[in-house]
């Protein structure tokens, strides 16, 4: 009998490889495609007026590009070129690491937005459409990290990298996290790992109700973090003008 995900299992040295089954299903063989083409075409005409806006503001903020492109470990181990609307400084990638800290000196003001209100997402539509990402599954990683995956951690690249999942929920505040020092460091060393086991669990689990689910939560989440951004600028703005 097929064993379920142990959901005491605390790091991916304990995972057994034979719970990882989900990959294997129809939905996400066959399903899952067919329900990204058909979702990201209908979005990216619905929000297609939003998408444009949110280009004009970068080119005014900080210029072109609009879009951010860079490599990322895809779908059966074939790295890819995300699309995420640039929210840093151009060469951003040159000026500092992987990860984005607290406070981040590279975000440009209207990137911080973007950010905080999860709108630089909407890129990633682009990135659905031509099968490179789907809407629910594991955010997609550096290839320094993903070229490391050993064990449990390969089946990771069995689903498509997506825009949220278990790990992204639970690290929907990754910056405070990681704090403003030391990013990369604190990042690899101390959430990396429960990532990738969070990663594991999604392809051990994949399937329609699995994504509902995670759709559902991360819609959640995501308004929570507006109203606490929005709230929170309304208090810093009130203590100024006091």
């Amino acid at each position: 009998m097929m064993r379920e995900w142990d959901v005491n299992c605390k790091t991916v040295d304990e995972v057994d490889l034979n719970v990882i089954t989900g990959y294997k299903g129809i939905y996400n063989r066959f399903f899952k495609r067919i329900i990204d083409i058909i979702l990201s075409l209908f979005f990216l005409i619905l929000l297609s007026p939003i998408i444009l806006l949110i280009a004009v503001a970068i080119v005014i903020d900080s210029g072109f590009p609009v879009f951010y492109r860079a490599q990322r470990g895809g779908y059966n181990n074939k790295p890819f070129r995300i699309f995420k609307f640039r929210t840093m400084v151009k060469n951003a990638d040159k000026i500092g690491g992987g990860t984005t800290a607290l406070n981040d000196s590279r975000i440009t003001k209207v990137g911080n937005f973007l950010r905080k209100t999860k709108l630089d997402e909407f890129a990633n539509l682009f990135s659905i459409i031509k099968g490179d990402m789907s809407f629910i599954g594991p955010r997609p990683e550096l290839l320094k990290y993903t070229d490391a995956y050993e064990g449990a951690e390969k089946y990771i690249l069995k689903v498509r990298p997506g825009i949220t999942d278990y790990s992204s929920i639970e690290f929907i505040n990754l910056d405070e996290i990681v704090g403003s020092e030391n990013a990369d460091e604190y990042y690899e060393k101390y959430v990396l790992k429960k990532k990738n086991l969070l990663r594991i669990k999604y392809a051990a689990t994949v399937s329609l109700a699995t994504d509902l689910k995670l759709f559902w939560f991360t819609v959640w989440n995501v308004i929570k973090k507006v109203f606490k951004f929005i709230f929170v600028r309304k208090e810093k703005d009130g203590v100024l003008n006091a």
